[in-house]
């Protein structure tokens, strides 16, 4: 039987800095977000459209605090409301963790519509330049979540081969290691799936839509593998937080995708 690795969380400590892995990841989703959307601004239809090295940075500065105020609070309001709002000096207390995927990912979208009313881009503009850059850095986060022992998947079958005991669930029950198939789904796959994809050109809004549904779709099926949070256990119909936060995601992708395939989202002048 697989048992997880006790990883020290602390990376590097110098004197009283203390630097984690789990910042350090963050770090590399930045890293690698930079350079592909770069790679991305000189391609068309982003050329043509003005972007260069110096927006993507102006975006990359929108899009971390989009990721990082989003992620908190929607933590906050997704999975601790009662909690929070009678411990609101907490709130940002980021340092003791939580931190939410689904308000990260309203947080880029406000971030993204700013950037957009700042620099007068179309939000689908920049939604598509974005999203096939996103899905490497949620690879990074779960490396993160697997070095850290947290968010373990369920009960696992012990003759599974990769079954893993997390000592930090304080069981000895072999699981499901949910965090390296969220690193694969709506890491890794989502990532070739969307990058290949918008090597063509595409109606815009297309990219943005297939990575609202792609994510969706994948991150719902790992849910069923992964442990549901402790102090909400599963909701309504036997889903998780996750899966519920998930459906909304799978449907307005399929619409966006379906408009952007009409040019719904094309400037007029530019439709046939």
């Amino acid at each position: 039987m697989l048992i997880h690795p006790h990883i020290n969380p602390i990376a590097l400590e110098l004197g009283p800095l203390k630097v984690h892995w789990y910042g350090l990841t963050y770090l590399a989703a930045f890293a690698a977000f930079y350079f592909l959307a770069n790679w991305r601004a000189r391609r068309a239809p982003f050329v043509a459209a003005g972007w260069d090295r110096q927006k993507v940075e102006d975006m990359l500065f929108f899009g971390v605090l989009g990721v990082v105020l989003g992620g908190r609070l929607g933590y906050v309001l997704f999975y601790k409301p009662a909690y929070y709002l009678a411990h609101p000096a907490e709130i940002f207390a980021v340092w003791q963790g939580g931190m939410a995927f689904h308000g990260g990912l309203l947080g880029v979208i406000l971030a993204m519509y700013l950037y957009g009313r700042r620099t007068g881009r179309p939000f689908f503009e920049v939604a598509d330049l974005v999203a096939p850059c996103v899905p490497v850095g949620l690879a990074a986060g779960r490396i993160g979540n697997f070095i850290n022992g947290e968010l373990w998947g369920r009960a696992a079958d012990p003759s599974l081969p990769w079954a893993m005991i997390f000592p930090e669930s304080g069981s000895d029950l072999p699981r499901h290691p949910s965090q390296i198939y969220q690193f694969g789904l709506e890491g890794l796959l989502l990532f070739v799936l969307l990058w290949v994809y918008a090597l063509k050109p595409r109606h815009r809004g297309a990219v943005s839509g297939l990575f609202l549904l792609g994510y969706g779709v994948m991150r719902f099926t790992a849910e069923y593998f992964r442990e549901p949070d402790s102090f909400l256990g599963l909701l309504a119909l036997n889903m998780s937080m996750g899966q519920w936060l998930c459906i909304p995601m799978i449907v307005l992708g399929a619409v966006f995708y379906v408009l952007a395939k009409k040019d719904a989202f094309q400037p007029e002048s530019r439709k046939a």
